[in-house]
Formats: structure tokens, sequence, C-alpha cells
């Protein structure tokens, strides 16, 4: 195994996440509105079951990423997590449709009973093989190329989300809806699933986990230097202090910038509305700025994958920092003298997406550099638990804020919860790539495709 990322093999590893992704954004558009419109479910009941999917994770993730870290069946590690976890998903999530169209035509409190439990036992489903299928991007690759890998592999969950809103809007479109009493969507959960088992069918025949774990392993020992765990007298490997140090502050970094920026991403849509008359969708809509920060990130994914191995995962993930941080700050001072929305605030957004996608690249990079390569698995799944635990609690609070302090308070809090990350960021002294030196042509050549 060469310091040169596979670009083809990260990619076909990648659909795992593109149909987690395609799942995740169907799920959160479609799953509000059977509650509400089918089961006639009040919002505060509809968020309690929106939130159980975060709750979940906090414990399935790390448990099943753990649990994958000691798998030992020929087929590999992860693929019998991702073969087991993506069928049963897939077959609890085509009775979802059928039950609530069952329910429309015959109410009764049995279905909707058996509809959230069938949706208890897909979370559940979902939260099996997640772990196991990011964990199999830096079980396979190299660690001064994970950034660069994680940056496809994030391309890939964006390709996933899109996708599934093309095919949504082009089956949900108002001509097609206007007017109806019930709208079915099972076509919809049909596609979707189509959309899973083709990714399963993918890393099943096309990914030879058990050999690229053996290349893997055999480049780790030609490669002492990339290793921070150490060996007790039990032969159990083990994290040094200094090591668990920058881990415990790394991860609490993670926690704070997503409660920033998920803060933001709950609630501006609202904000913009009270704030600024702005209509929540549209053109000119609110929704807009935070498209325009999804673009700005997915446009970022592979330049910032190149940039962190030129200057550092730590030092790209500051800049993006700064630039999230200076991003809501400008909002704030910008709310502060203006009552009425400017275009202006595209660029800030567009900041906004950049300095996510510095980030998201190369934190969870990042998280398992510091790990033994046998705990891959429970590591990614810290990871997910930070993050998830950021993304529960903080539209509550922000939330809170908004409604009993003021609609100002959405910019400083995000703001202010950036500004702390980028200072446990510093405590953070491992988990940085291991510099490749290339010299001449060798710089230019970077991937194998």
């Amino acid at each position: 195994m060469t310091e040169k990322l596979n670009i083809r093999r990260t990619v076909l590893i990648g659909t795992a996440f593109l149909s987690i992704c395609a799942f995740w954004q169907m799920y959160n558009n479609v799953i509000p509105l059977i509650l509400t419109n089918t089961f006639h479910l009040n919002e505060t009941w509809s968020g309690v079951i929106m939130a159980a999917d975060n709750i979940l994770a906090l414990f399935l993730l790390p448990l099943f990423g753990g649990i994958s870290d000691r798998c030992t069946v020929r087929m590999g590690r992860r693929k019998p997590f991702i073969l087991a976890g993506t069928i049963a998903a897939v077959v609890l999530m085509l009775l979802l449709p059928i039950l609530d169209d069952s329910y429309f035509t015959a109410a009764s409190t049995i279905k909707l009973v058996a509809f959230i439990g069938v949706l208890g036992l897909l979370l559940i489903a979902m939260g099996t093989y997640r772990s196991p299928a990011v964990a199999l991007m830096p079980d396979v690759t190299p660690k001064p190329l994970r950034s660069k890998a994680n940056a496809i592999i994030n391309l890939m969950g964006a390709v996933g989300g899109v996708l599934y809103l093309i095919i949504a809007t082009v089956l949900y479109s108002q001509a097609r809806t206007g007017g109806k009493s019930h709208v079915s969507y099972l076509l919809l959960f049909s596609i979707v699933a189509g959309i899973m088992l083709l990714a399963l069918f993918i890393i099943m025949t096309m990914v030879d986990e058990p050999k690229l774990r053996q290349e893997q392993m055999r480049y780790e020992a030609a490669h002492p230097e990339d290793i921070l765990s150490v060996k007790d007298e039990s032969g159990t490997e083990r994290l040094p202090a200094p090591v668990k140090k920058s881990l415990t502050f790394l991860l609490a970094s993670i926690a704070l910038w997503f409660i920033a920026y998920n803060a933001v991403e709950t609630w501006f849509t609202t904000y913009a509305s009270r704030i600024w008359n702005m209509p929540l969708g549209g053109s000119g809509g609110a929704s807009l700025c935070l498209t325009i920060a999804t673009v700005g990130a997915i446009i970022t994914y592979i330049p910032t994958g190149v940039l962190a191995e030129k200057i550092g995962r730590k030092k790209t993930i500051l800049l993006g920092i700064v630039l999230i941080t200076a991003a809501f700050f400008s909002s704030f001072l910008f709310t502060c003298f203006s009552s009425k929305f400017s275009p202006v605030l595209y660029f800030v957004f567009v900041a906004v997406g950049i300095g996510w996608a510095m980030i998201n690249v190369n934190s969870l990079p990042m998280v398992v550099e510091m790990c033994a390569e046998n705990d891959i698995g429970k590591f990614t799944g810290y990871y997910y638990t930070f993050s998830m635990a950021s993304q529960t609690v903080t539209p509550i609070v922000a939330g809170f804020l908004l409604s009993h302090v003021g609609y100002g308070t959405l910019f400083p809090y995000a703001a202010v919860f950036a500004f702390l990350s980028f200072v446990t960021m510093q405590f953070v002294k491992h988990g940085d790539s291991r510099k490749i030196n290339r010299k001449g042509l060798e710089a230019f050549d970077e991937m194998d495709i």
C-alpha cells in the first residue's frame, strides 16, 4: 500500500455513507409530516419522537462501533454490520408508508402504536451500522491520507442528500400533490430503499475488506511512527496520558462547534422570519442562506483535504473555526445596525460553509488518529456521541434563549461556543497527520484512480 489515495476505492466505500445520508434526509423531511398530518400528533409529541434518533445514537454508535472492532468473521469486521443493518433498515422502513396509508384509510390506535414501534426498531437498525460503515474508511486508509479520504466521504454524503432532494422534488411537486387530502410516500421510501440496497451490493461485492485490511496492517508495520498507542504489560494497547488529554479536548471541541453550528442551522429560518420578515422558502427566502452554506461546504470538501495535508489538520480546523466565529459575529453586528436583510449575508454564509468544511473534514480523522487500530469503530462512535449530544441539546438551549431573552441572542450564542472550541483546540497536541514529503513531479502524483 503506497501513500497515495485510491479515489475509486474511497468512492466505493463512500456509497454506504451516501445511502445513510439519503435515508436521514428523507427521515427528517417526511416523518414529521406523517406524524402531524396523518396521525395528528401535536408538535411536542412529534418533536419528542424526532429527537429519539439522536438520543439512541448516543448509546448505539459507540456500542456497535466497539463491537465491530472485535468482530472476526471471514467477510471482515465492518461488513456483517453493514449487511445486517441495511437489510433490517430496508424492511422496516418500507413498513412505515404502508402503515401510514393504512391509518389514513382506517384509523386505529393499534396502527399508531405499530408505526411508532416500527420507527423505533428502524432507528436501532440504522444505529447498528453507521459507525462500522464510517469506520471502514480509516480501516483501509493510511493515516496521512485520511483527511483527503474523509473529504470524499463527506462529498458522497452530500450527493446522497442532494439525490434524495431531487427525487422528492420530482415525485412530490405542488402540481402532483396540491389539493390531496393524503400523500402516499411508499414510492419515495421504495426508491431510497433501492439506493440503500445498491450501496450494500457495491460494498459487499466490490470492497474486499479482509484483503484491504491486511494491506493496511502491513503499511502500519512499516510506519511505526504513526502509532500513538502503547502496549502495557498484558499486551493491551492503551493511549498514553498526553494523547488521552488531547483526545478529551478534541471531543470537547467537537461538542462546542456542533453546539454553535447546529443552533444556527436549526433556528436561522425562524430568526430571519422574525427579525427581517423574510419568507421561509423561495429564491429570496431564509432557507437560501443555509443552502448557500451547504454549497460552500460541498465545493470546499476536496480542497480542504488537500490543504490539511499541506499545513496540518489542526491548523486547518483552527482556520475553519476563525471563519465561522467571524461569520457569526459579523451577522450579529449586521443585525445591530440593520433591520432588513441584505444579500451581503449570502457571502457571510459562504464563509460559514467553507469554515464548516474545514472543521468537518478533519475532525474525525484526528479522533481516529489517536486510537489504537483495534478501536477505530469505538472511537468513531465517540465522535458521533459528542456531535449527536450537542445536536440534541443546542436546539433546546438556543430555543429557550430566543424565547425568553430575545432573538438577538442567536448569533452571539453561536459565536461564543465557536470561540470556545478555538480555545479547547489549543490543548490538542496529537492527531495531526505525518506530512508526506514529495519532490518534483511526485507532488502531482498524489492519488490513484
